[in-house]
């Protein structure tokens, strides 16, 4: 089988229809035969996407004029094309002649596809060098990112972008009912399976090398997630203390709900999501991990449809964001965000904080998190509620990780090796909203 065919199919559903890569993956990948085809297939989406903008700009100096947008199916074959010859361990006569040969019906492609690629390999020293030229395909992002980015973190812009195009590590996130985290990095060492402790973590342990999950030590018995460092950092942050009544907004696929769980089990857990199949992933993790959460599918803005009237001691909002800060995990954010849709998430939000705050008892913690790097989005956000809630206050995050902000910590992408996250810690005092 051509494995360049169903790789265009995938890309086709990012790049036209607008559909997330994991969501394209899982529809697209179950009928190949074997791990090393869906491998393949997935490094090569991954790999088209994060680099998008430098290959799209590659192919436009290559091409005499545009194709059209029905041909959308050809030109991905090119990218495709490119990207291989450019990065993947592809000797380059396979490169194009696989290239060429997944071409379907539209057999006039084939000589298209097959003399840009070659024009490529004869002048690819000169076009990297149009490259350096180009910040949108140097970077490797939308000029609007590139723009927020540089606004926000100065200097520091270029770090993130260089560490947007590459992947991010595996890390573990060990289940404290069920090891510890030295107990479990022992028992991958066994196996031959390396990591490191993240020593400001009682869970996290970095893979040196990312492996299948199936292939961790207890991984079905529930004794490990996969989970990014900086999201393993919300549990310990609620301060927890038993038999609290813990509330997770917005808690889909429920990583830091589990978490939680784990790091205290008696509180009464209670998970939100707005989506049902969400909410049904959150059941099956639990379920996986032997832990038990009273799970709600509603909208988190609109507490009087799900609140039963008694007060949460623990809240996290683990807002919907722009998800800036995990462009490691899901390259397909660099195509599928637009600058526009930053003013309504913020707007979102707000209108979530301002439920949370409503069902959070006096004394009580919220911990509101987003996996974004604006600060629009993160301390400016947090500024305006606090601002509009004299009953709020700052409880201060003293850690080693993070940038100090005016509220709140900022991980950026790639420090310590963890996703770009921002955490607000608030307390809430008795009186007037």
């Amino acid at each position: 089988m051509n494995l360049r065919k169903p790789t265009t199919q995938i890309l086709l559903r990012v790049l036209k229809e607008g559909r997330s890569l994991t969501n394209a993956l899982d529809k697209d990948l179950a009928p190949l035969d074997t791990p090393q085809d869906k491998a393949f297939v997935q490094a090569l989406c991954y790999g088209v996407l994060r680099d998008y903008h430098r290959l799209d700009f590659i192919v436009t100096l290559l091409l005499s004029k545009p194709l059209r947008n029905k041909d959308h199916d050809i030109k991905i074959l090119i990218l495709m094309g490119i990207y291989q010859l450019r990065t993947m361990r592809v000797k380059p006569h396979a490169a194009v002649s696989e290239t060429v040969a997944a071409v379907g019906k539209k057999s006039w492609a084939k000589k298209l596809i097959n003399g840009v690629l070659r024009q490529y390999i004869r002048e690819q020293q000169t076009l990297e060098q149009q490259i350096e030229k180009n910040p949108v395909a140097n970077y490797s992002h939308p000029q609007w990112l590139i723009d927020c980015f540089k606004k926000d973190w100065g200097q520091q812009a270029v770090s993130l972008f260089e560490q947007n195009n590459h992947p991010a590590p595996m890390v573990l996130r060990v289940n404290l009912t069920q090891s510890t985290q030295t107990d479990y990095q022992a028992l991958l060492a066994q196996q031959d399976f390396s990591t490191d402790i993240v020593a400001f973590t009682k869970t996290a342990l970095v893979l040196k090398q990312a492996v299948m999950v199936d292939q961790l030590p207890y991984f079905k018995n529930g004794w490990v997630s996969v989970q990014d460092t900086a999201a393993q950092l919300a549990a310990p942050l609620l301060q927890l203390q038993k038999n609290q009544r813990v509330l997770d907004l917005c808690a889909a696929p429920g990583g830091k709900t589990a978490a939680i769980l784990e790091l205290e089990p008696s509180v009464k857990m209670t998970a939100l999501d707005i989506d049902a199949t969400r909410v049904k992933r959150i059941r099956e993790n639990l379920q996986r991990l032997k832990l038990s959460a009273t799970l709600i599918t509603a909208d988190a803005s609109d507490f009087k449809t799900w609140w039963d009237g008694t007060f949460f001691d623990r809240v996290l909002v683990d807002a919907p964001c722009s998800a800036l800060g995990v462009i490691r995990h899901h390259p397909d954010i660099k195509l599928l965000r637009r600058e526009s849709d930053i003013e309504a998430l913020v707007k979102r939000q707000a209108e979530i904080l301002d439920a949370a705050w409503t069902v959070l008892a006096v004394g009580g913690i919220l911990l509101y998190a987003t996996c974004s790097l604006l600060k629009q989005e993160n301390q400016t956000q947090i500024e305006s509620f606090l601002k509009q809630h004299s009953d709020g206050f700052e409880i201060p995050i003293e850690a080693e990780w993070g940038i100090p902000q005016t509220i709140g910590r900022q991980i950026l992408t790639g420090d310590q090796t963890m996703d770009g996250f921002y955490y607000a810690r608030l307390g809430k005092n008795k009186g007037n909203k």
